[in-house]
């Protein structure tokens, strides 16, 4: 394979082990705080939406290879050292978290007003009426744009690399410096890349048709 051995074929497989992993811990991550952060831009006081409307575009402002730096560094300036995966899960964590959070405010306010004015009328609490009505429909809503946002964070989680996290495209230079061979080592990385994103891509495609014939 153009001078590449399969030890360093599994290298660089190792490097996808690894970019699953943060992928996963980013979207996860994303998820838990990208809910509340959803339902406080929907349906909390003006004031609590300001706020998180500030903070969601505070993040979405700022590039996700600066995101990773600040986390990386700027927490070792106040003397606590993360390990490169801790840093990038967070700074994953922290872009997921903006971006779902809007794409789920979305969804949840795609839910008719009825549906609320409903609950009300059969005296279910805020809470209640959130978690039984509005939720079960927005994320029904919520499943395809949520599966294709997870392909972002698959290909964005390469910018890992700039704090020597060690993941897919960090393995393909690693392999690169010792072979030399560019084409051959990043089409490699590049077919991996799709072979993990093209799934997710085909899946929230689907889901979407299915969504619109419902």
């Amino acid at each position: 394979m153009l001078g590449i051995s399969f030890e360093q074929l599994r290298f660089i497989l190792h490097g996808a082990g690894w970019t699953l992993l943060l992928s996963l811990i980013g979207f996860a991550g994303g998820a838990l705080l990208g809910l509340p952060l959803a339902l406080l831009r929907s349906r909390g006081a003006r004031l609590w939406r300001a706020a998180t409307g500030a903070l969601i575009q505070l993040v979405q402002g700022i590039p996700l290879p600066v995101l990773m730096f600040l986390c990386y560094f700027g927490i070792s300036i106040a003397g606590y050292d993360l390990p490169s995966l801790a840093a990038a899960g967070l700074a994953m964590t922290l872009y997921s978290a903006a971006f779902l959070a809007e794409i789920w405010k979305a969804c949840i306010q795609a839910v008719s007003k009825t549906q609320w004015e409903a609950a009300e009328c059969l005296a279910l609490r805020p809470l209640q009426c959130v978690r039984h009505v509005v939720l079960p429909q927005a994320a029904r809503i919520a499943v395809a744009p949520t599966v294709g946002f997870l392909v972002q964070i698959v290909k964005n989680s390469s910018y890992a690399v700039v704090i020597g996290f060690f993941d897919l495209t960090y393995s393909a230079r690693v392999i690169n410096n010792s072979t030399f061979e560019p084409f051959a080592v990043f089409s490699i990385a590049a077919i991996l890349y799709f072979a993990i994103c093209y799934p997710l891509s085909a899946l929230s495609y689907r889901l979407e048709k299915r969504l619109r014939r419902a």
